[in-house]
């Protein structure tokens, strides 16, 4: 049974907040993000009428470009999407500008701010501005200090700072780097970005808990046995292995995004819809979450690493064999670990992360499945009957389903599971924005919502702590099990779940 859950009003009648007169700035301009994520999500934000006509993008790199230079880049990028809307392109490129710069250059930054002020009479911006750090990661600190030395961040109502992940390394570093851009500008005015807040099956999870009365009261340890949380991808490292090796997968991915699909399926309801009544709750269950074995935390976690696979016709190389890899490498591909949260809500509810490249599906998912009926009264077409499931799908098919028992046709009274389920793209008529263009539209406004506070970047890290400090010294305490190219991971993950009789879903 598969029942389509549709909405009779269509997505045109959607509202959107008035962006102000804005310039949007981007250190790293030459980078794959800008061209990949960036420009495309401002465009998408200008053919969806969202950005004002007062609105200039300046792009900053060491590479000495002009602005035509910078516009053909960019248009090349999106050749695509501009060869369905060249009058848009047009109009859009006018408002693309380009300065070399330096963050680590004090002069080139001074020069910039000439550049900007001349920039703000001529596309009336008002002096609003906002300065996305698409750069390498050690230089989000002395980069925030360089805008503040050059008095780019001075005015707290019309500028503001866009950090990309990762924030820190771990938690002396987040601790260090929030001292660091604190001094140079105010909380309001710092947007640490993870761009799976963006994603609105993410945003939905709130919308599912705290618009819905029918789950507010089963939302809990009374009736929740476990949870899994899953971004699961078939890619390998490409091209990110000089990155990559110096983070692994536990950085890359379980401490930002998988912490906030944790957070938010786990907080309790704001007393409103403010920003910061959200990110005290976010900030509060991620202070009370911990290792389920703080004292052995190997006994909790398990690495993988994947290595060949594929078919004789199309082989897969294993990340050790992937261009930039350290031939042997230990840097973790794969992780899986079991968390508690001790709070009312949730103390004793297991809570299962993974997270892994080169696995045979694409998807992010978050399980939730409830306790079993106290009594098996009917018999199941496949044994004991099915626990029931809620799946939030956060990617590629957006939407939800709910997994439950019904009577199977025939004579008896025996069972079988069967799934209801909501698609975002069938109930609304269109695809969801992509993560960056809701982001970049909240940064340009001012809403910190979607954004991560500095206590809540440092909670996370906090969380992590005793595995990075294993990894860190005594790394043969949690190895690296390796695991065949498109295969669900290592063995030693199936027996992190089978201890407590359980195993992971197959999407």
């Amino acid at each position: 049974m598969s029942s389509m859950l549709t909405n009779p009003l269509r997505v045109g009648l959607r509202q959107e907040r008035v962006i102000a007169p804005q310039c949007l700035v981007i250190f790293g301009a030459s980078g794959d993000l800008t061209h990949r994520k960036l420009v495309p999500a401002l465009f998408e934000l200008f053919r969806q009428r969202r950005l004002p006509s007062e609105f200039a993008v300046v792009g900053c790199a060491r590479r000495p470009w002009s602005d035509d230079d910078f516009r053909a880049r960019m248009a090349e990028a999106l050749a695509d999407t501009i060869a369905e809307h060249k009058h848009a392109w047009e109009r859009f490129s006018q408002g693309l500008f380009y300065e070399p710069a330096d963050l680590s250059d004090t002069s080139t930054i001074a020069k910039l701010g000439e550049r900007l002020d001349a920039i703000d009479r001529q596309r009336a911006t008002r002096g609003n501005r906002t300065f996305y750090l698409s750069v390498s990661p050690t230089f989000y600190g002395s980069g925030t200090r360089a805008l503040a030395n050059a008095g780019l961040l001075a005015d707290a109502d019309r500028s503001r700072v866009v950090i990309e992940k990762p924030f820190g390394r771990d938690y002396g570093s987040a601790q260090e780097l929030n001292r660091i851009v604190q001094a140079c500008a105010k909380e309001k005015q710092i947007f640490r970005i993870d761009h799976y807040l963006g994603k609105e099956t993410v945003q939905n999870i709130l919308v599912l808990r705290f618009a819905n009365t029918i789950f507010e009261p089963i939302w809990n340890r009374n009736y929740i046995a476990n949870v899994q949380i899953t971004a699961a991808e078939t890619v390998g490292v490409e091209e990110r292995a000089g990155y990559y090796e110096s983070s692994g997968a536990l950085r890359d991915m379980v401490q930002n995004h998988l912490t906030q699909m944790l957070a938010l399926t786990t907080m309790e309801a704001p007393g409103r819809f403010d920003p910061e009544a959200m990110r005290n709750e976010k900030a509060k269950v991620l202070q009370a979450a911990h290792l389920a074995n703080e004292e052995e935390p190997w006994k909790c976690c398990v690495r993988g690493q994947y290595g060949t696979g594929g078919s004789k016709a199309n082989p897969i190389a294993g990340y050790r064999q992937e261009p930039g890899v350290n031939p042997n490498s230990t840097t973790e591909t794969y992780v899986a670990m079991k968390l508690f949260i001790n709070n009312w809500r949730w103390q004793g509810v297991p809570f299962y992360l993974r997270t892994g490249k080169r696995l045979p599906k694409r998807v992010s998912e978050v399980v939730l499945t409830f306790r079993e009926a106290p009594v098996h009264l009917f018999d199941a077409a496949g044994g004991a009957p099915t626990a029931n499931q809620l799946i939030l799908r956060i990617q590629p098919d957006e939407g939800a389903e709910f997994r439950f028992e019904v009577k199977a046709p025939g004579s008896g009274m025996r069972s079988r599971p069967v799934d209801m389920a909501f698609s975002y793209d069938e109930s609304f008529g269109e695809p969801s924005d992509e993560g960056y263009v809701r982001l970049l539209a909240d940064a340009m406004l001012g809403d910190p919502t979607l954004y991560t506070r500095n206590d809540e970047v440092e909670a996370a890290w906090r969380l992590y702590t005793p595995l990075l400090e294993l990894i860190e010294d005594a790394p043969w305490q949690l190895p690296v099990h390796p695991y065949e190219a498109r295969t669900w991971g290592p063995a030693a993950a199936d027996a992190l779940l089978a201890d407590d009789g359980l195993g992971w879903r197959r999407p």
